[in-house]
């Protein structure tokens, strides 16, 4: 009998709209998971900082080249046998298809929430802010994670330890059966 493998650490993506909490969680549960936090942001490409920075919104051409980014950052540190948690929004399915592409065994957390609760969220937030019309227009684009993509959704109206409890959880289990 072989003696029984020991997971490799989780290559996580925390996904979801503004507000629905991806750098507090995502950070919370890279700590109990014992692996490092990257928000995603910190990864656009110079130009793409450039662009937002003069407001301008960016367009699926200027994210194809981040979502690669992201995906290779994923892949480097499964590579190295380290796990990772990113914190990116991931709307649509073809951005996660994305990361897929270069980090084939990624997970990812969808924090998922009603309007309600994410309004409430985001008018909690201070220093913050996060037009109405904005957050409608990116639950309009989010194609929510589908079971065949390798993940688990997270409903946000509970408590964050909850949260995080049941993230760590789930995403170990989801790791094991990747083993």
């Amino acid at each position: 009998m072989s003696p029984a493998r020991e997971p490799l650490p989780p290559l996580v993506v925390v996904m979801g709209v503004s507000g629905s909490g991806k750098t507090t969680i995502g950070t919370l549960v890279a700590h109990e998971l014992g692996v490092q936090f990257i928000d995603g942001d910190s990864l656009h490409p110079l130009e793409n900082v450039q662009k937002m920075a003069a407001g301008t919104p960016l367009d699926d051409d200027d994210r194809w080249p981040w979502l690669e980014i992201v995906g290779r950052t994923l892949h480097e540190h499964g590579e190295r046998r380290e796990g990772l948690v990113v914190a990116c929004s991931a709307l649509k399915r073809a951005y996660r298809e994305r990361i897929r592409s270069q980090a084939p065994s990624a997970l990812f957390l969808h924090l998922d929430g009603t309007l309600e609760v994410l309004t409430r969220r985001i008018e909690g937030r201070s220093g913050h802010f996060m037009p109405a019309a904005l957050l409608e227009s990116q639950i309009e684009t989010l194609e929510p994670l589908a079971q065949e993509e390798g993940g688990y959704v997270l409903n946000i109206d509970q408590p964050v330890a909850d949260m995080v409890d049941d993230a760590v959880t789930r995403l170990r289990a989801l790791v094991a059966a990747q083993s």
